[in-house]
C-alpha cells in the first residue's frame, strides 16, 4: 500500500483529502504543522507528500527543502506564477492550486507515484533500463556494466533518487560535498560531462539532460 502524508492545518480539507485518498486505497498520514511534519518524517517515510504552504510555525516553503527523497506536491491557494516556479525549482514535483478538482489531484498523484516506482527494492535504484546497486556501487544499463568514479556515482545517485526533478547545481554541490569533497563548482560540469559520455557509450542513449541556467535532470523517454 502506498502511503501519502497530508501536511495541512485546515482540518476540513485534510479530512476531505484523507477520505478521498482512502477510497483509492492509499494509506494516510497527517500532520498539522511544519514542525509536526518534520518530526513525523524523521520516524516514517511515506511514498508522497501533499504540502500546504500556509502552516503554523514553519511555513511550507521552509519545510519543502527539508524533505529529501520523497516526491512533494504543493497544494496551495497561491496562484502567482513566481511562487509556483520557485517551489518547483526548490524541489516540488508538482503544484496544485486550491480549490482543486479531485480527479485532477488523483491523476497527478498517480503520475508521481508511477514515476517514483523507478526507486526499486531497498539498496537498488532503477531508471528505465539503468540500475544502481547502492551496496556494491555497481551501475548497469541492461546487461552492460558502467564503470564510473566515486563523484560520478554520487551525482547519478542523486539524480536517480529524484527521477522527475530538476536538481540545481547548488543542491548537487551541497549533496556531493557530503560524500566526495573533491568536487567544486568548476569541476561539476566536467564530472557530469564524463558521466553522460560513459552512460551513452553503452547503448547510445543520453540519460541526463541539462536544464539551462538551473541544473540537471534525468531525461524522460
Amino acid at each position: 500500500m502506498k502511503r501519502i502524508l497530508i501536511i495541512d492545518d485546515d482540518i476540513h480539507i485534510g479530512n476531505m483529502l484523507e477520505e478521498m485518498l482512502g477510497k483509492e486505497g492509499y494509506g494516510i498520514l497527517r500532520a498539522y504543522s511544519g514542525t509536526e511534519a518534520l518530526l513525523l518524517l524523521s520516524q516514517s517515510k511515506p511514498d508522497l507528500v501533499l504540502l500546504d504552504l500556509m502552516l503554523p510555525g514553519l511555513k511550507g516553503e521552509e519545510v519543502l527543502p527539508k524533505i529529501k527523497g520523497i516526491p512533494v506536491i504543493v497544494v496551495s491557494a497561491k496562484v502567482d506564477v513566481d511562487s509556483k516556479v520557485e517551489l518547483l525549482l526548490g524541489g516540488a514535483v508538482d503544484y496544485v492550486t486550491k480549490p482543486f478538482h479531485a480527479k485532477e489531484l488523483l491523476a497527478r498523484i498517480a503520475v508521481q507515484l508511477r514515476n517514483t516506482s523507478a526507486i526499486g527494492t531497498a539498496g537498488t535504484l532503477t531508471f528505465q533500463d539503468m540500475t544502481m546497486d547502492m551496496d556494491s556501487h555497481m551501475v548497469r544499463i541492461g546487461a552492460g556494466q558502467v564503470k564510473i568514479t566515486r563523484t560520478e556515482y554520487t551525482i547519478l545517485k542523486i539524480l536517480m533518487q529524484n527521477p522527475t526533478q530538476v536538481i540545481t547545481k547548488s543542491l548537487l554541490l551541497e549533496k556531493i560535498s557530503e560524500e566526495t569533497p573533491d568536487c567544486t563548482e568548476g569541476s561539476l560540469k566536467m564530472h557530469i560531462s564524463n558521466l553522460r559520455k560513459k552512460l551513452r557509450e553503452i547503448n547510445g542513449k543520453d540519460y541526463i539532460e541539462a536544464v539551462w541556467g538551473i541544473g540537471f535532470k534525468l531525461r524522460a523517454e
